[in-house]
């Protein structure tokens, strides 16, 4: 900065090869530049019009870009040294007089621009440095936290191969004795066992069960054959269980296909082989049940004619006492034989129940009175009910005969005498808990002897339809049967516990009841046990529809009706019925009709002859009692079971005639 221009370009000549150099004529056009850019040395004349080089330099030293910006004071006068004091107090590092020698100037000025240039240099590097430091902070913290990742998917891999039934192994393929080689996945929850102990020589191989090793042996060969070869046997685990072990096995080859070695996993199945065996256990009774419910319904149409002849025969003829023992020694064969069919319509289900609100402690006079008869001396009852038992939702009468059942086979596994012990509890269920057994509120009743217990080869075969442990002729292998049948028709079902020489535990589980009956006085009634009293001649000469496509049973049924005076139509099935209705709507009195018949069900006949007249008298027989579909029939429709006794059925026609009142 120059107010000559002589010095400007004498000044510019001599420093052209130092830098590049601008120019300003006055104080005001430099500080403008020092706006703009960067300089490496500042050379001011000291006397200018205007701002001097002294009031430039204060302004330039204000500045926090330029305050540190090497300034040299240009003068052509005053080398006194008050005013080179005052040059240097406004931040002079030098001072060349005029006339200057140039190559003094250009060397005072290329040390300030070397200078610069190398403070630039050192900046630069720094900031390069900086940049290389940031990106390798960056790199390295990218790297941890991929280390980070890589670390928690391992540990996640970790915690799912200890949180699944699973083994992983690997298998060499030198040598003759060959064994797994564990290397991960839980082995103690697995096994009971640590990697030490199952990487011993020829320890696993020694713990398969002897009837599954063959099939752990012969795995190799399909392994060579396929690459891969999957077998299932049972292992002896450190607690003594054996548990089922789905194998599975591949092949390692190297680049050129050569065997080098064999990986494998160990999947622990115990749960879904018991869970199979639980569904083939449960296909197997629901098969036996539908064999069962249809044998029972054509049995029960035969004993239903069989026990009507015999009343029939009994009534119409004249007999000697001889004959008449063996018509009631006859009788008694059929009425056993229905009550066997009774109880094979327990277990397939199929039994009609009117459920109700039992409270438990109401039943334990009928049990004792009935089990006394029953248990013999030997044999000790104890009743231990609590009063603070919920009411049940059951059916009262198949729950005392399921009871019965359950006593009496305690009693048989007690030949030396013992104690049979009925309790109850409170339970809760959670959703598939016990069994496939609903979540919900259930009242659970136990009976435990201090028997003879049952083996576990029996255990899982103790509620098949005719299985029975006891001598021939001793049992017919109903019993718990029906117990289970009976409990899962009424929305429960059983668990047994046994141990042999300790006794048998039998939990009936019963669904509780939705409404509880505290007050024995705000109990609903029982129903009256003796029907209203009916005049013996009540609908006599009534007109009746009888329908049923057995004929045996319709004639028998027929011919009762007719010898208790009614005037009686008979139809082979539930169409004919509909045609004879439709006709002659109001030629029938009551209508009495069988349940389950081909094509069209007496539930069809029902509903259609409602749909005629909604106050016609219907009575429902059936051999086969389907529970969910009777449950769709309109009210006051009774329902009989195939056999039933002539003069109940009698009586409830003549109830059903009476008049009103």
């Amino acid at each position: 900065m120059d107010d000559d221009e002589r010095n400007l370009l004498a000044i510019s000549t001599i420093l052209d090869t130092v830098a590049d150099v601008v120019t300003a004529a006055s104080g005001e056009e430099a500080l403008r530049y020092l706006l703009k850019q960067e300089f490496a040395v500042i050379l001011l004349d000291v006397y200018m019009p205007g701002l001097d080089g002294y009031d430039t330099a204060r302004f330039i030293r204000q500045r926090e870009q330029s305050k540190r910006t090497p300034i040299i004071f240009l003068t052509a006068i005053n080398k006194e040294d008050a005013h080179m004091l005052r040059g240097y107090d406004m931040g002079a590092v030098d001072y060349v007089f005029k006339p200057f020698d140039p190559v003094i100037l250009r060397s005072k000025v290329a040390v300030f621009v070397d200078l610069y240039e190398k403070t630039q240099e050192i900046q630069r590097n720094a900031v390069q440095q900086q940049r290389l430091y940031e990106e390798n902070l960056r790199a390295n913290a990218e790297r941890l936290e991929m280390e980070k990742a890589l670390l928690k998917v391992e540990e996640r891999q970790a915690l799912i191969l200890r949180s699944l039934p699973v083994a992983l192994y690997e298998e060499d393929l030198s040598g003759e004795d060959r064994a797994p080689r564990f290397i991960g996945g839980d082995l103690h929850a697995l096994t009971g066992f640590n990697d030490r102990e199952l990487n011993a020589h020829a320890f696993w191989y020694e713990r398969i069960h002897p009837d599954d090793r063959a099939l752990r042996l012969h795995a190799p060969a399909a392994l060579f054959k396929n690459g891969v070869a999957v077998s299932e046997y049972r292992w002896n685990c450190a607690d003594g269980q054996f548990k089922h072990f789905l194998d599975k096995s591949v092949l390692l080859r190297d680049p050129d296909g050569v065997p080098i070695g064999i990986a494998g996993t160990l999947l622990d199945v115990t749960d879904r082989r018991k869970l199979e065996d639980q569904l083939v256990q449960a296909q197997k009774l629901d098969a036996i049940g539908k064999l069962t419910g249809g044998v029972a319904h054509d049995l029960n149409n035969l004993l239903a004619s069989v026990l009507g002849g015999l009343g029939l025969i009994e009534r119409r003829s004249t007999l000697s006492e001889d004959a008449r023992q063996v018509l009631h020694m006859t009788r008694h064969a059929a009425e056993q034989g229905a009550e066997l069919i009774r109880r094979m319509l327990a277990f397939s289900r199929r039994q009609h129940l009117k459920p109700a609100v039992v409270q438990i402690n109401d039943l334990r006079g009928n049990m004792e009175g009935m089990v006394g008869h029953i248990l013999g001396g030997l044999v000790r009852f104890e009743w231990a009910v609590d009063e603070t038992l919920w009411a049940a939702y059951v059916d009262t009468g198949q729950l005392e005969l399921a009871l019965m059942n359950l006593i009496v086979n305690a009693r048989d596994a007690m030949p030396a005498g013992g104690t049979v012990r009925v309790s109850a509890t409170n339970r809760t269920a959670s959703d598939h808990q016990i069994g496939g057994l609903p979540a919900g509120d259930y009242v659970v009743l136990t009976v435990s002897d201090t028997g003879c217990g049952i083996s576990p080869e029996n255990l899982a075969r103790v509620i098949e339809p005719f299985f029975t442990t006891k001598d021939v002729g001793k049992g017919t292998g109903l019993g718990l049967s029906t117990v289970y049948g009976f409990a899962q028709q009424s929305g429960g079902t059983i668990t047994i516990n046994s141990k042999e020489g300790t006794g048998t535990t039998v939990e009936l589980w019963l669904p509780r009841s939705p409404v509880e009956v505290s007050d024995p006085k705000s109990r609903p009634a029982s129903p009256d046990p003796t029907p209203r009293k009916v005049p013996d001649g009540a609908g006599r000469g009534r007109s009746i529809l009888l329908v049923d496509d057995t004929a045996s049973v319709r004639d028998i049924t027929a011919a009762l009706l007719k010898e208790s005076g009614f005037n009686v139509v008979t139809a082979s099935g539930g169409g004919e019925a509909m045609g004879l209705l439709e006709k002659q709507p109001q030629r029938f009195d009551l209508i009495i009709t069988d349940f389950a018949m081909p094509i069209v069900s007496g539930l069809d006949v029902v509903r259609f002859a409602r749909n005629l007249r909604p106050d016609l008298p219907i009575i429902i027989i059936t051999g086969y009692a389907d529970t969910s579909g009777i449950a769709d029939c309109p009210p006051n429709v009774p329902v009989f079971t195939k056999p039933f006794e002539d003069e109940s059925l009698v009586g409830t026609i003549r109830e059903l005639l009476a008049p009103p009142g």
